[in-house]
């Protein structure tokens, strides 16, 4: 994720990070969270080397059990994990579930006891080495403490744990400390959740944490092991905050030897050329193959379900048909939210939208959103959502219960998440301009159709622009944290309706800047044509404790994209993004906007489309126990620079 002097240096070289313009890149942003330094445990404890017939050395924990969280780890002697890929396989033992094969930590829970056999393919510059480790697994304990995950992190970038918290076993009492390691200063504020910064180490380095709890009146205690990582001193003035390892989900692909250092490296120094890493659809076969070959991943696995999503839930292929206009797509699990930017010409994706198994949600980093505390001073919320006859269609589990989900349970958001950050894409390099782009970068060719006005985003603008100056000006407030005026802190939820309501925008994100306005036209009108699923958004009040059964509407639609006052907007972006498909008709049949109760809470207001309104008793109507935390508006991608 950008920093904070990441977008100023941004805003400075006016450079376009997911489409917009900043005029304000040196607010104050919330404050970090309040650190302690971890205090050491009374017993210390390291992993066990274990030498091998090669130059790899294992390090393996004193003792394996079932169903506890366990991790084996290799060095090559005598270098920096840097210089060196990795590659694990099971040779033996019930077969596992392995979400970290190309990391020099092999994180793992063996669910029986047993032998078991792994062997790691270690690649450098000059070199390959092989080497086969073994462990025995005993049976594990009742009542046993689980902190997941152990996994490698670049020095600098942010860490996170969790410990499970099954209701039949939830931990109490829960302490830490730092087994062994440097020095680190950790918020435990949550103390299921512990999150901190990765400190700057000479070599790599082994740190371990030690969790102890109380168990059904049972002690129990697990530590949970990094390896952090020396890298190459930064130099990148485009990402100036360390950033995690990635690699080419295609071993084959044409481009793996530059996609990392031209998309999402701490050394890239400048735009790669179009000769070098080109859009997508200026090749000339330019099928899944090619979208593959662009794919960036921290782990296999986002690459693997973000192939299974095209193969399977893209039956329209709008989305192979959308990534045409990028050079690379980036997955990865410190990017959050996730961004388009046009220095690159890649998309930077969440995978908290594309995992399917637990093992696979564990490994992503859970650092919150820098812009978490924007607006904290205004008196209005403006929560949106996503549904499908009456119900939810967002992933509701939380992350504290560890369980898998299906792929119908992860297409809306990932859909959703597709359709606007492809929409930046498409609006800075529609495929009708590829054949005419002349470089040598593309920043080359965006600062000549930006200076002539001819984004989409901009035409958009020119034709039907948006009018609420207050709204405008809030939305510097809520999305790049300027301070409130006295006025703005004075608008009640009634004036903020009465703001949007007569105004042409699908969301309150869409003010940020004529970029999101653009997209969120496109991404609300997309998903209920392809999917039937329709967006909510409302005012509300914004009382202590925010839950969709505190907060109460005081204005709001669902399928707001669907009002005539919006329909020429949308059809136009529609059109120009994507000119295959009928724009004109597909606006007209989108379903008519239906407006929610005034007065009634936000949950309240989720039975309020005509299929279930008569069935229930909207006043009386109870959100399922899993309902998703209330979202805002604008939570899900990054605000970007121009």
């Amino acid at each position: 994720m950008l920093s904070n002097n990441q977008l100023i240096l941004l805003s400075i070289l006016a450079l376009t990070a997911c489409g917009g313009s900043s005029d304000n890149a040196d607010s104050d942003l919330i404050p970090p969270p309040i650190t302690d330094q971890l205090v050491r445990c009374e017993v210390q404890s390291n992993l066990l080397q274990e030498p091998s017939s090669s130059n790899i050395i294992f390090h393996i924990e004193q003792s394996y059990q079932s169903l506890q969280p366990a991790v084996i780890a290799a060095t090559v002697n005598g270098a920096e994990s840097s210089n060196y890929t990795f590659n694990w396989s099971q040779k033996s033992g019930d077969a596992l579930v392995l979400k970290s094969t190309h990391s020099p930590m092999l994180a793992f829970t063996a669910s029986t006891s047993g032998s078991y056999q792994f062997e790691l393919i270690a690649t450098g510059e000059n070199n390959s080495y092989s080497a086969i480790a073994t462990i025995d697994v005993i049976d594990g304990q009742t009542n046993q403490l689980a902190i997941r995950v152990d996994h490698q992190v670049t020095m600098g970038s942010g860490v996170s744990f969790r410990i499970d918290t099954p209701p039949s076993a939830t931990p109490e009492n829960i302490s830490w400390c730092l087994a062994a390691g440097p020095d680190i200063n950790v918020d435990i504020s949550n103390l299921e959740n512990p999150l901190f910064t990765a400190p700057n180490v000479d070599q790599d380095t082994f740190a371990i944490l030690r969790a102890s709890a109380t168990i059904n009146g049972q002690q129990s205690s697990d530590d949970v092991h990094i390896l952090i990582t020396k890298e190459a001193t930064i130099t990148s003035r485009y990402f100036d905050s360390p950033i995690a390892r990635t690699f080419s989900y295609q071993g084959s692909s044409p481009y793996k030897a530059i996609l990392r250092d031209c998309v999402y490296s701490n050394q890239l120094e400048q735009s790669c050329t179009i000769d070098q890493l080109p859009l997508i659809g200026q090749e000339s076969n330019s099928g899944k193959q090619q979208i593959l070959d662009r794919l960036l991943v921290s782990h296999q696995w986002m690459g693997e379900n973000f192939e299974y999503f095209l193969d399977n839930l893209d039956a329209d292929s709008d989305f192979a048909t959308l990534l045409q206009s990028v050079t690379a797509i980036v997955i990865s699990y410190d990017v959050r939210p996730s961004f388009y930017w046009v220095a690159t010409g890649a998309i930077y994706l969440d995978p908290n939208d594309l995992w399917l198994l637990a093992e696979e949600r564990d490994t992503i980093n859970e650092a919150p959103d820098y812009r978490s505390g924007f607006g904290n001073e205004l008196q209005f919320l403006m929560p949106w959502r996503y549904v499908k006859n009456n119900q939810y269609t967002s992933y509701v589990t939380p992350r504290s219960t560890r369980v898998n989900r299906t792929p119908a349970e992860m297409q809306p958001d990932l859909a959703s998440l597709l359709y606007h950050e492809l929409a930046h894409a498409n609006d800075f390099f529609p495929r009708s301009i590829h054949h005419a782009l002349q470089g040598p970068t593309l920043l080359d060719d965006y600062e000549t159709r930006n200076s002539q006005q001819l984004l989409v985003s901009d035409q958009l603008t020119a034709k039907y622009p948006l009018n609420s100056a207050e709204m405008t000006s809030l939305a510097n407030v809520s999305f790049r944290g300027e301070s409130a005026t006295a006025q703005q802190k004075s608008y009640m939820p009634s004036d903020i309706s009465g703001f949007f309501s007569t105004d042409t925008a699908s969301d309150y994100y869409a003010f940020s800047t004529r970029r999101e306005d653009a997209a969120m036209l496109f991404e609300e009108a997309m998903m209920s044509h392809r999917l039937g699923i329709q967006r909510d958004v409302g005012v509300t009040d914004k009382p202590e404790a925010v839950s969709a059964d505190t907060i109460t509407v005081d204005w709001g639609q669902r399928g707001r994209v669907g009002d005539d006052s919006l329909q020429n907007r949308a059809a136009f972006v529609i059109s120009e993004i994507f000119p295959e498909l009928d724009a004109t008709t597909l606006v007209k049949n989108l379903p008519q906007p239906i407006p929610m109760a005034q007065g009634a809470t936000w949950s309240e207001n989720l039975a309020i489309s005509p299929a279930l309104k008569n069935s229930v008793n909207r006043a009386a109507f109870t959100v399922p126990a899993d309902t998703p935390a209330v979202t805002l508006s604008g939570s899900r991608h990054q605000l970007p620079v121009e």
